[in-house]
């Protein structure tokens, strides 16, 4: 039997190359929601963002299955999502500067026609480097479009020292748990 391709509800080369990495058949096809939450937990903001973006894309191709992701980075109390400026990540990375954090990773799988929709969530923790000014500027201009203003996975990103948990969770894409999501639809990989 055969299975309609996966479909990736978002447009992040880091997932894309997560996927890609493991094998994995699929096709972008980017959500473009509003990436707006009633939820104040950082594990429920990061699951309810993966589900609404996996789900806008299923109701288009409702025969396919569509996976749906979302990172956030919670640090000194505060959920930091993706900076809206060059001075907004500034901002963000000063406030991480030297300082532990959790990264949330949400991911959903729906396909409509299966009746299956099914969000789960990793976290990992990050210890950021003390840097000067200078250097976090630096950073700032490059990372636009990443959760914490910062890219774990840039080998000229030094701005990560330590990571406890999954690095692929840091990157925005838990791979233990889309691999399990998959074979639960019964997608072989």
């Amino acid at each position: 039997m055969s299975f309609p391709i996966l479909i990736l509800a978002s447009q992040s080369p880091r997932r894309t190359a997560l996927l890609k990495k493991a094998g994995i058949k699929f096709k972008k096809i980017p959500s473009r929601i509003k990436e707006t939450t009633r939820f104040r937990k950082p594990s429920s903001i990061v699951k309810d963002m993966a589900c609404r973006k996996a789900m806008a894309v299923a109701v288009r191709h409702p025969r396919s299955p569509v996976l749906g992701a979302d990172t956030i980075v919670y640090c000194r109390g505060k959920i930091i999502g993706k900076p809206k400026s060059r001075k907004h990540a500034l901002k963000m990375l000063s406030m991480q500067n030297g300082a532990w954090q959790t990264v949330y990773s949400g991911v959903s799988l729906v396909w409509l026609s299966r009746g299956l929709c099914i969000s789960g969530c990793d976290m990992a923790e990050c210890k950021a480097r003390k840097l000067a000014g200078t250097c976090l500027e630096q950073i700032a201009v490059k990372h636009l479009d990443k959760a914490g203003g910062y890219a774990a996975q840039d080998s000229g990103d030094f701005f990560i020292e330590r990571i406890k948990g999954r690095y692929d969770t840091v990157v925005g894409l838990p791979m233990n748990i889309v691999i399990k999501f998959l074979r639960k639809a019964g997608i072989a990989i």
